[in-house]
């Protein structure tokens, strides 16, 4: 039995869409009609996109899954794998209890797959835009050692951690962000509208106007002229710049550059290092041969340079070199999780101390964003009260003198 969309007409002549399941597009043409609708299209539910019906109109099919869907989801199915629930009634349960219409169809999807005798990663696989590799290789692995229900509850940890510590840096940033958004506009307001029209009153007199003032005039008339050539530039800028990070070779040098820095370096080394470490310990946890699990998580490094000394350890390690020695050779990995690493490999409990190190690297990457967060804000709030007090007083000091500049 398969996932099918379809868009039919109601009694009323409305359009209406949906999912339903059947073995053929015939039947399900025929289920629709018991429905009193009349079928427009129908389409297997496929993330790939490689099969559809003879449609006119056209359907979106499965794609990917945000972080709070895959969450939800996983969680779902583990609890329902875990109280032991068949597998295809568990993903249909999951579908009946979603209210994202992408989830439902992707969950059918699947389930469609399974009851066709698939196993749940390579049912998965067909939806590659929905299931990251991680979550596929750690599933197929808890399948063939019969821990699936252990497996998707690791995952459901994994996500839902994931999600809670992208939420934390979101809502410590938003903020700030929100503030920085309000400054620029209130400073660009004054210097493009507001100080001309002030100002221009003393200038129009003709009399010499205190250094200050001169130069906010300038300031002002110079954001007037070129103020939307800069915006233009500044943007211009930033698409270069984005093109320019395809090239493999300036990737690479701006993300060591970015690893030098003082602050920036620190946040974005432990948040690599957080999440390689909690994948590589679910993979390791399931069963995945260390150097496949070295191959997956690589792919969760977003930083160039970090990414190669992981391929660079995975060779030592096939050469027999430990873990820690492998991944402490390239000096990109806090020395912490390299101690950490060391003592799972000499315990044998490899797993917990990766899951340890990664709970310690995300910690330590919540405080780092709090009092940067925490810092940014009163200086920001400095910075613009000395730029509108900076404003001010050039307006102000005009006509404290004013009755010398009639003279």
């Amino acid at each position: 039995m398969s996932a099918y969309e379809y868009s039919a007409l109601d009694t009323r002549g409305r359009q209406v869409k949906g999912l339903i399941e059947g073995d053929t597009q015939r039947q399900v043409r025929q289920l629709l009609r018991d429905r009193s609708l009349t079928p427009l299209e129908i389409k297997e539910v496929d993330d790939k996109g490689s099969r559809s019906s003879r449609a006119n109109l056209p359907i979106t099919r499965g794609g990917s899954l945000n972080s709070t869907e895959l969450s939800l989801f996983t969680r779902q199915l583990a609890t329902l794998t875990r109280s032991g629930l068949p597998l295809d009634e568990a993903l249909a349960a999951v579908s009946q209890q979603s209210e994202s219409k992408r989830v439902q169809r992707v969950t059918l999807g699947v389930r469609s797959r399974v009851t066709e005798g698939n196993s749940l990663a390579r049912a998965m696989g067909e939806f590659p835009g929905a299931f990251p590799t991680l979550f596929r290789a750690t599933i197929e692995a808890g399948e063939s050692a019969g821990k699936l229900d252990s497996v998707l509850e690791r995952l459901a940890d994994y996500a839902e951690r994931s999600q809670a510590i992208r939420s934390k840096v979101m809502l410590a940033t938003f903020y700030p962000a929100i503030l920085t958004f309000v400054a620029i506009g209130v400073i660009s307001l004054l210097m493009s509208y507001v100080v001309p029209k002030v100002v221009g009153v003393f200038d129009s007199i003709g009399a010499d106007l205190p250094p200050l003032t001169k130069g906010l005039i300038a300031t002002s008339e110079f954001l007037q002229h070129f103020g939307f050539g800069i915006f233009i530039a500044l943007l211009l800028g930033v698409f270069v710049f984005r093109r320019a990070l395809r090239n493999d070779g300036f990737r690479r040098k701006y993300h060591l550059w970015v690893l030098r820095l003082p602050l920036i370096g620190r946040l974005v080394r432990g948040a690599n290092t957080g999440r390689f470490m909690r994948t590589l310990g679910i993979l390791f946890g399931a069963g995945v041969p260390i150097l496949d699990a070295l191959r997956i998580g690589s792919q969760v490094v977003e930083n160039l340079p970090m990414k190669e000394a992981i391929d660079a350890a995975a060779k030592r390690v096939r050469e027999g070199a430990s873990l820690n020695k492998s991944l402490a050779e390239s000096r990109l990995f806090p020395p912490i999780t390299m101690h950490l690493i060391a003592s799972g490999e000499s315990s044998g409990k490899l797993d917990d101390m990766l899951d340890r190190a990664a709970e310690n690297q995300e910690r330590e990457l919540e405080t780092l964003i709090s009092a940067l967060m925490s810092l940014f804000e009163p200086i920001l709030i400095l910075t613009m009260g000395t730029v509108v007090l900076l404003i001010v007083l050039a307006i102000l000091l005009p006509i404290f003198n004013l009755n010398q500049l009639v003279q």
